[in-house]
């Protein structure tokens, strides 16, 4: 009996697999889905971010590729309310649908406000925020850094502001003010101007603005973001952050030194007036001038009321001046009785005085000279030796050490005709001038013969060799061997 095989396709599982998989991709190629992200743990280490998206009576798991999740404006956090745009689809492994996402968006500001608190308490709780480390600004700076868009009208407003109120050198670092890539372009800017050294071929900034104009939530996000909060935390240079309108308010305001309500004030913080400058000092230059001649006149007062309480200075020396005329008159007097006690004294000590006394103190000043006189005879004899000696010594090391006495051993110092000694027969040409020098004299003599020649036996000698008188003589004139 044959068996009876019911009227149905069949699929394998993997045939099964597949055919849903293109029907849900095919049905759902393109949607929205609304929910709370669940399960998220970061990028995974290929670059994918996998999680999923729940709500109160579903779950739905959501995978984004690498490079979508580069792109992607705001990053996926736990517990966050979001939009995901992508497409489904079925993982076969596993039996399951999945979004693919790509792009992710909060949910309403509702959202974002939750995040951006949620954010804040936790930069906040790090002390990013604290008052006692934010710094004063200069009063006067020489170089301002400006980090924002360089197209957008917010450069010009702050360019024309502070050369309207003192012009300084200013520095922009362009960056994106809005889109991904603002908030880590903003953090690279305020980097890039502490990163400048003291000194170089950049000038480093004494202050930095960071500047946007008004916007959005959403068109601000790009300030909030962690990592500009501690660029401009850590930054090493007094920030001024001017984002937005005055109603506008980042996580960058909390974080930077001083807040500015909008980017062309921040400018007028970063730089006072010049005119108000110029005149304030004229006000004080006047003020200190009337001061100094205010100070001259009361000590003139003063003066002159102390001169008027002093005596006269005729009053002053009139009794001193009686003194003397005084002292003066009996001085001549007083000079003669002095004399004249002196000369009684004198004659009453010479009539004591006798021959023998006389010659007694002639005979021992006699014997005294004697003794001295022995003494520096002595003394004469003894240094005459001692440069005797000295001298003796400096002539042995003089004989020792002049050429003159290697002349008297038999041997002869040979110069050219610009009289400095030769060494070398090789230095010598025929026909050559030369003066040759013994013991007793110089004689002129002519070079014979090529140099290096020895000579021949058979030969005469040289008979035009005549002696030349020495003109200086040899006691006077002393060569040198070197």
């Amino acid at each position: 009996m044959s068996e009876t095989r019911p009227n149905v396709a069949e699929y394998s599982v993997s045939e099964i697999s597949f055919a849903l998989k293109r029907t849900v991709e095919e049905q759902f190629g393109h949607v929205r889905v609304r929910g709370e992200i669940s399960g998220y743990r970061g990028p995974h280490s290929s670059g994918h971010a996998y999680f999923a998206l729940k709500d109160d009576g579903a779950r739905l798991e959501a995978v984004v590729w690498r490079t979508a999740f580069s792109r992607l404006r705001f990053k996926p956090e736990e517990g966050m309310e979001v939009i995901a745009t992508g497409k489904l689809t079925t993982f076969p492994g596993s039996s399951k649908y999945q979004i693919v996402i790509e792009a992710l968006e909060p949910a309403g500001v509702g959202a974002l406000m939750a995040l951006l608190e949620e954010r804040k308490k936790k930069l906040a709780a790090e002390g990013l925020f604290d008052a006692a480390r934010k710094r004063p600004l200069p009063f006067l700076p020489r170089v301002v850094g400006v980090v924002t868009s360089p197209t957008g009208a917010v450069i010009r407003d702050i360019l024309h502001r502070i050369d309207e109120r003192f012009p300084v050198h200013v520095l922009v670092w362009p960056v994106r003010v809005q889109g991904e890539t603002s908030g880590e372009e903003v953090a690279a800017g305020i980097r890039g101007f502490n990163a400048l050294p003291e000194g170089g071929a950049i000038p480093r900034p004494d202050v930095i603005i960071v500047a946007r104009g008004g916007g959005s939530l959403e068109d601000l996000w790009g300030f909030n973001d962690e990592v500009v909060v501690r660029a401009a935390a850590e930054s090493g240079i007094p920030l001024i952050s001017a984002v937005g309108h005055e109603t506008d308010w980042t996580l960058i305001d909390h974080a930077a030194d001083v807040r500015a309500p909008t980017p062309t004030g921040a400018a007028e913080m970063a730089v006072p007036v010049r005119r108000d400058l110029l005149d304030r000092t004229d006000d004080l230059t006047r003020r200190l001038r009337g001061a100094m001649d205010r100070s001259l006149d009361n000590r003139r007062t003063a003066l002159l009321a102390a001169a008027r309480a002093l005596p006269r200075p005729r009053d002053v020396l009139a009794l001193p001046r009686q003194r003397f005329d005084t002292a003066a008159a009996a001085l001549a007097a007083a000079l003669r009785a002095n004399t004249a006690l002196h000369h009684r004294r004198f004659e009453r000590i010479a009539a004591r005085l006798s021959v023998s006394t006389l010659e007694r103190g002639g005979a021992l000043c006699r014997e005294r000279l004697g003794v001295i006189a022995a003494r520096i005879d002595r003394a004469f004899a003894v240094t005459v030796e001692a440069r005797r000696a000295r001298l003796r010594n400096t002539v042995s090391v003089f004989d020792a050490v002049n050429h003159r006495a290697t002349l008297k051993r038999g041997f002869a110092l040979v110069r050219d005709a610009d009289d400095r000694p030769v060494f070398e027969t090789g230095k010598v040409a025929a026909g050559q001038r030369l003066t040759v020098e013994f013991s007793d004299g110089r004689i002129g003599v002519t070079a014979d013969g090529e140099p290096g020649d020895a000579p021949d036996p058979g030969r005469p000698p040289n008979r035009r060799a005549r002696p030349r008188p020495d003109p200086v003589g040899a006691a006077e004139k002393q060569g040198s061997l070197f």
